[in-house]
């Protein structure tokens, strides 16, 4: 495993980085890591847990890892902050962002279960066009640093990756996700798994949207799809899977940010098998 050094890592940014991007880079990178240590220092103790839905729990410590993210940050007065607990308006709209998910996994945590995530990603948006800059992805139970700068390269602590090479879905490991009204609509969810189950070598379901992005960067998975998530699940994520050299789109094979409602990454390869089969589930 690639071990785990704040101060390595940061040398390589700034070396990695294009000029403008390596100070954000770094506060990005600083303020994830030090979200997550705070995190898995309330790993195993008592959690206050109130729901924005059914299913959809949220837990003191992402409200509290919100907060240090933000205030890592600093309010940067060139960029708003677009975060999971705090934000009113999520839409696509032009300026630039910083868009937060303190910690990604809510359930996982408040379960016991290891793999969450904060998720911490700087964008661009003009004229309704989404331009990622930088996304980290830290995820603590592991010591696992996953960043990316545009042009810069996806990296694993300080080690740089790449997506898979396989090219056959038969032989590809996949992850998805369900949406939080999955008990509401439970029909094209299951069908869409039920048609890649047998497509695929196998499917994992963890439930950490970021993660399974990172994973897919990184070659641990060949693809990863789910429906109805929001900005700050994949905004990150979605810079990891292309500068590893990966694609992402929507279920038809459309251009795909974070703020479409379906979401396709995969290493390239299988990534024209999985529309086939999921176009039909589209919204």
């Amino acid at each position: 495993m690639e071990p785990f050094d704040a101060q390595r890592i940061i040398s390589l940014v700034e070396e990695v980085s294009p000029k403008d991007l390596g100070p954000i880079a770094k506060k990005g990178i600083r303020a994830a890591v030090k979200a997550g240590l705070f995190i898995m220092d309330r790993y195993e103790k008592p959690h206050e847990i109130s729901y924005k839905g059914e299913i959809d729990l949220v837990t003191e410590t992402d409200l509290e890892a919100e907060k240090i993210i933000t205030d890592t940050l600093g309010g940067s007065k060139d960029a708003e902050i677009m975060a999971e607990e705090s934000s009113l308006d999520s839409s696509l709209r032009d300026g630039t962002f910083w868009i937060i998910d303190p910690l990604d996994g809510t359930t996982n945590f408040a379960h016991g279960f290891p793999f969450f995530a904060p998720s911490v990603a700087y964008c661009r948006i003009e004229s309704g066009r989404f331009q990622p800059l930088f996304g980290c992805i830290f995820i603590p139970c592991l010591r696992e640093l996953f960043w990316a700068v545009k042009a810069g390269g996806s990296y694993l602590n300080t080690r740089r990756i790449r997506v898979s090479r396989e090219k056959e879905i038969s032989r590809a490991l996949l992850a998805t996700g369900f949406p939080y009204d999955v008990h509401q609509e439970p029909e094209g969810v299951v069908s869409a798994l039920k048609e890649m189950l047998v497509a695929a070598q196998g499917i994992r379901r963890a439930g950490a949207a970021a993660i399974d992005l990172a994973y897919v960067a990184c070659g641990r998975f060949e693809g990863f799809w789910e429906k109805k998530l929001k900005p700050w699940d994949t905004a990150a994520g979605q810079l990891l899977v292309e500068e590893a050299g990966g694609m992402l789109t929507d279920y038809r094979g459309g251009s795909y940010n974070p703020f479409v409602p379906e979401i396709i990454a995969s290493n390239g390869l299988v990534h024209e098998r999985m529309v086939q089969i999921l176009q039909g589930f589209s919204v």
